[in-house]
């Protein structure tokens, strides 16, 4: 009898394998290439399921864990050089996000680019942060805790993908993402910038959120591969799990290009 329902268990997993992991029912699907739809439908998603959907590699939006990073990462060389590492990264706001736009994720993806807009009112990042290196006679090597706040987030995600069959499915695989970011103000905290001089880790810190735009612009393009790092990350694990064509109502001739 044991092996009988072991046996029952076996098939229907393997059912289950092969018919693909399907989105919620409550999730109202759209056309290929219908982006007013699209919009509507991932917006929802978004608003019924804050703590994300495990079953189908949706992650926590209201705090998302991250790999780790590297933000800056200058040779060790000459009279200024920086490392600037974070790790045990955590995102929260994307539970607020909302979708503005959506473009080519028509029936063969494949032959156009993708693109995903969105607006975060604010985008908190929580880490633990590494710095390493020298500014003239200034020594840093430091760790500690940062809270950076990236307020009115305007993000623009251009996507490249590929389809790979599996189990008789086409399922998207991301190549290519490339983030384009926008903002009104970013707020930032670093801890323990000077361990045995609490005054001047203020002073710097207030420095720094003065003069916020100026190191943004220093910092672009880590913080860009760090965006696309994040997004790619995501969005491949969820197409990872649902089959491209389930993600879809059916054409009504039932063909594929």
């Amino acid at each position: 009898m044991y092996k009988y329902y072991m046996l029952i268990i076996v098939l229907h997993t393997l059912y289950e394998t092969a018919l693909g992991v399907q989105l919620p029912e409550d999730i109202k699907k759209c056309h290929f290439g219908d982006s007013r739809c699209l919009v509507g439908s991932i917006n929802d998603l978004i608003k019924r399921y804050p703590k994300g959907i495990p079953e189908i590699g949706l992650p926590p939006l209201d705090a998302t864990r991250l790999e780790d990073v590297a933000i800056l990462d200058k040779p060790n060389d000459g009279a200024v050089w920086f490392t600037f590492h974070t790790r045990n990264n955590v995102n929260r706001g994307f539970n607020n996000a909302t979708i503005t736009h959506v473009d080519g994720f028509n029936r063969d993806p494949t032959k156009n680019i993708m693109t995903i807009e969105a607006q975060i009112p604010s985008l908190i990042h929580e880490a633990t942060y590494d710095m390493l290196g020298r500014y003239l006679l200034f020594v840093a090597n430091t760790t500690g805790q940062l809270k950076s706040d990236f307020q009115n987030f305007q993000l623009k995600l251009t996507i490249k993908g590929i389809l790979e069959y599996r189990n008789n499915k086409r399922y998207l695989n991301i190549y290519e993402l490339k983030p384009k970011v926008e903002l009104d103000r970013w707020i930032v905290w670093f801890d323990n910038l000077y361990k045995e001089n609490t005054d001047l880790t203020i002073a710097v810190n207030r420095a720094f959120n003065e003069n916020w735009l100026e190191f943004w612009n220093g910092l672009e393009p880590g913080l860009m591969k760090s965006f696309a790092q994040c997004f790619t990350g995501m969005l491949n694990k969820f197409f990872e799990n649902v089959a491209y064509d389930d993600m879809f109502l059916p054409d009504a001739d039932g063909e594929h290009e």
